[in-house]
């Protein structure tokens, strides 16, 4: 093909990997003018060759927004699909998945008209999940460290009651203990452990400073830090998540992404609703019920209607479904004062269109 001839094609459907990507390109008719494997090197060479204006669909992947920023830059029309959402185009179903079966599924996809898609992050907001997606990693490098020296002191019959203060308050007083059983070598090795221990409350103490940064620089931030059971994490979380609230159409809808709605089997008119789908972004979506757990804990020394509301639902329906229905009303609260600008109100009495204030 002359290198200034442009590809005749409207659809694209990517399949991403590492080292090579399947390209499925059709034209206005949906006839199948290409499906071929290109070097990884080689895929902005062929993209150029696209009429302006083109749909450029992948899924979602670890690259995914990084091609997508580039091929707008060139002024193709780069999508991101959810996998889910693809699967059930590709023909040849479950026991056909290839690269080349993927990415048609991709662009048969990506033609449906009330098709969804997800969001194309800029730099700056992958740049801010950089540090969200390290600081859940050195939480669990800590819990691990933590664990790991309590099973080597019990190693040698010493038991320390649970908690991380308890342990660090007396781990240095153990070290020293010459009553007990360790030898010099143990010892050393959990002198190791202990400064492995600081490390990383060193690294996760940075990466507080950065979220705390953001929150200052950024009057979104502290804005969704306002409601209850959102904190400066989950605020800053939230706004390098989604970037624009107004991509959602409702607070219902923003929920929904989130995977905070019930799964539905509903089938001859008789509704049958199951867990939450757990759909969308795990990490906020736990950032949110985390913080609901504790607004539903301390829900009786609050008296505004957020609160009472808890509370009737926890006697009625128990701890754990009142903790994940706050979540889903923190997140359409949370789209409605991003999207309106407006500062939270836990006094606020939200009406259904038509309906008047009780007097």
């Amino acid at each position: 093909m002359d290198k200034n001839t442009q590809v005749p094609a409207v659809r694209v459907g990517v399949d991403l990997s590492k080292r090579v990507i399947q390209v499925h390109a059709v034209d206005g008719g949906g006839r199948v003018l290409t499906n071929r494997a290109l070097a990884r090197d080689k895929f902005l060479a062929w993209c150029a060759l696209l009429q302006v204006g083109c749909m450029v669909v992948m899924e979602v992947s670890s690259s995914a927004h990084h091609w997508a920023r580039a091929l707008r830059a060139m002024g193709l029309d780069a999508r991101i699909i959810s996998a889910h959402l693809a699967a059930p185009y590709r023909a040849e179903g479950h026991c056909g998945k290839n690269d080349a079966n993927d990415a048609a599924a991709i662009c048969e996809a990506a033609s449906r008209p009330h098709m969804r898609f997800v969001p194309v992050k800029s730099v700056e907001q992958q740049s801010l999940l950089c540090v969200h997606r390290l600081r859940e990693g050195l939480k669990a490098d800590r819990t691990a460290c933590i664990n790991r020296i309590r099973g080597l002191l019990l190693e040698f019959g010493v038991a320390v009651p649970n908690g991380s203060r308890a342990l660090r308050l007396v781990l240095d007083e153990l070290l020293e203990d010459g009553a007990n059983e360790m030898n010099g070598l143990a010892r050393m090795t959990l002198r190791r452990a202990q400064a492995q221990w600081r490390e990383l409350d060193e690294h996760l103490a940075w990466c507080d400073e950065r979220l705390a940064a953001h929150e200052q620089e950024n009057p979104e931030v502290r804005r969704a830090g306002q409601l209850m059971g959102i904190g400066p994490v989950g605020a800053s979380a939230a706004v390098a998540t989604v970037g624009d609230f107004r991509q959602f159409k409702s607070g219902a809808q923003f929920s929904a992404w989130l995977g905070l709605v019930p799964k539905q089997h509903s089938s001859g008119g008789k509704p049958h609703l199951g867990t939450i789908t757990k759909r969308g972004d795990a990490y906020l979506r736990t950032l949110l019920i985390q913080g609901a757990k504790s607004v539903v804990n301390t829900a009786h020394t609050r008296s505004d209607p957020i609160s009472r509301w808890v509370l009737a639902l926890k006697e009625r329906s128990g701890w754990q479904k009142a903790v994940v229905a706050l979540a889903n009303k923190n997140a359409r609260i949370l789209w409605a004062v991003m999207t309106r600008g407006e500062r939270f109100d836990p006094h606020h009495i939200s009406l259904k269109p038509g309906a008047t204030m009780p007097s």
